[in-house]
């Protein structure tokens, strides 16, 4: 059964989507099965995946509000090598349309739930708000891996993002867990990012990725040709930095699953 990661944080612009597509198709490098969930209003996850979001029939939007099935709205990002549940600005919609219907946090959950054997991994690109949007994704989640700059206002945003984490396990997903954190557009030179580095690495031990994402232009021009920078130039330093976050995911969960049988 496919492992279930939401990649959130309330703040924006810290690397969510890129960390999205560039770890599913990572992980797809590894062999894997990979559904990557857009559930970003802006659907930038569905245009990195080389999916043109206006030209929709259906997307997670019906799934969520029950017009579709999940395998009716699905799209293959050809370079990505993953399944992909698009997003447009439709979605924005079902934050109304949700308030009213049964079991509004679970939609999402219970929509994975026939598909969940398909996969090793199922991603989900989270909006940059606690919506329900965002709340779907966490009831629907295994764990949580959280991209973040290392810089002053993303440890405050963090302790915000960790209490409504923890709250959601407490309410409505109690297996609910931080996977990871991960530090995006990484620069070593600056000292305030070793700092926020250090401090993390006190405060969150091994769920602190050893894997960096470093500032790299080829990261940030690989989605506006809808692919991922390991096809884009297979070479970069952020494409390296992907596969290397890929591989450190896979080994914690085989890790994992040892000392369950054990």
């Amino acid at each position: 059964m496919a492992k279930v990661f939401a990649i959130a944080n309330q703040k924006g612009g810290v690397g969510k989507t890129t960390t999205c597509i560039n770890l599913a198709a990572s992980l797809v490098a590894t062999k894997r099965h990979v559904l990557l969930i857009d559930l970003d209003p802006q659907g930038n996850a569905t245009m990195g995946s080389g999916i043109d979001k206006q030209a929709l029939e259906r997307s997670i939007y019906d799934v969520l509000v029950g017009e579709c099935s999940l395998g009716e709205a699905m799209q293959f990002s050809e370079h990505g090598g993953y399944q992909l549940l698009p997003a447009n600005r439709d979605l924005t919609a079902a934050e109304v349309a949700l308030l009213d219907m049964p079991g509004k946090e679970q939609r999402l959950r219970e929509a994975l739930k026939p598909i969940r054997d398909n996969y090793d991994y199922i991603l989900i690109d989270c909006p940059p708000a606690l919506s329900m949007l965002t709340v779907n994704a966490l009831v629907a989640a295994d764990g949580v891996i959280i991209p973040m700059q290392c810089e002053y206002y993303a440890l405050e945003g963090l302790s915000d993002l960790v209490n409504s984490i923890q709250r959601i396990a407490q309410a409505l997903n109690p297996s609910l867990k931080i996977e990871g954190l991960l530090r995006t557009m990484y620069d070593p030179r600056i000292g305030l990012t070793n700092d926020v580095s250090a401090q993390l690495k006190q405060h969150f031990g091994d769920k602190l990725y050893d894997a960096v994402i470093p500032r790299n232009v080829r990261l940030a021009e690989a989605p506006s040709y809808g692919m991922p920078a390991l096809v884009y130039d297979k070479q970069s330093r952020g494409a390296l930095a992907y596969l290397a976050l890929a591989g450190e995911l896979v080994r914690r969960q085989r890790n994992a699953a040892r000392r369950e049988t054990a």
